[in-house]
């Protein structure tokens, strides 16, 4: 069994954006975070995000909303930000309050600053393949582990356990595409999903997105499958200061001994979502210089 360490894997990327993001005369690539309300996670993904981004060099700037604003103000507060040529790139953070639609906000932002890839035009772009789609960052930081770990996909037959926009579709997507990473063959499951364990025990590689801690088992995984674990799970934990611990959607300890690689929770596949991030901001710099947008 081998460790995929995604801490170092983001550090090397993020070094090589650092450098490419130095070279860069005059104007920095900017990107806004759009935050509605006090969730805890959220404002600690943010405070991250923005320590990432300086990190790297380029600059962010933190819009807060109060949890009772409309959607239609918050859709006035992106069209401002689509409108602002100093602004390469806008994520707006999820969760989103229930009285939202998500879908009509991320559909908001322009599909050339939607660095998170939720917009529906870069989700169309991913299925046709294009390489000026922006990908969601989680199945990009995958990929990019599955790539710079060396792990030869062709041919493979990946398990994805989940279905989201954020995750569980365009990782699929990501890993059908020809050419390297890619050629995959791509199963999907999920909740309803009949005798989940025998898809999953049949995977080369299995991607567990399915959001429910502790969830893939000894039973579920063959011996020698490369495991990636994207859930971040809070679970109760009386010997932590903090009262709870984070695990993933896989039982680690079960697990970890059939695999030849895994991912761990915390240090895995997270790490990568926020470095993916930021290439992602930087790709939608260089567009718009590209396009004469950036001053």
């Amino acid at each position: 069994m081998e460790l995929i360490d995604g801490n170092a894997v983001a550090s090397e990327l993020l070094e090589e954006l650092s450098k490419k993001v130095a070279s860069f005369q005059n104007h920095k690539p900017c990107v806004a975070f759009v935050r509605v309300g006090e969730d805890a996670a959220s404002v600690s993904y943010v405070r991250k995000k923005e320590k990432t981004a300086s990190k790297v060099g380029i600059e962010s700037r933190l819009l807060i909303f109060p949890e009772t604003i409309t959607e239609d103000q918050l859709l006035k507060e992106i069209s401002y930000l689509n409108q602002d040529s100093d602004v390469h790139g806008i994520l707006v953070q999820a969760p989103l309050p229930p009285h939202m639609d998500d879908h009509k906000i991320f559909n908001h932002v322009l599909p050339e600053k939607d660095v998170d890839g939720f917009n529906a035009t870069n989700l169309g772009l991913l299925c046709q393949e294009n390489q000026d789609a922006f990908a969601s960052c989680t199945p990009a930081g995958i990929l990019e582990l599955l790539k710079r770990t060396e792990v030869d996909i062709t041919g493979k037959h990946v398990v994805v356990l989940g279905r989201s926009l954020i995750v569980g579709k365009p990782v699929g997507l990501l890993l059908l595409q020809k050419g390297q990473p890619g050629n995959a063959t791509v199963t999907y499951c999920h909740s309803r999903t009949p005798d989940l364990a025998n898809h999953t025990r049949q995977a080369d590689i299995l991607i567990a997105a399915i959001g429910r801690p502790l969830f893939v088992g000894r039973s579920m995984v063959k011996q020698g499958a490369i495991v990636l674990d994207v859930g971040i799970n809070r679970i109760p934990d009386n010997t932590r200061k903090s009262g709870f611990r984070l695990v993933g959607d896989v039982n680690f300890e079960e697990v970890a001994p059939l695999t030849s690689f895994i991912t761990p929770v915390p240090g895995g596949v997270g790490p990568m979502t926020v470095a993916m991030l930021m290439r992602n901001t930087v790709k939608a710099y260089e567009k718009s210089l590209q396009a004469g947008m950036t001053p």
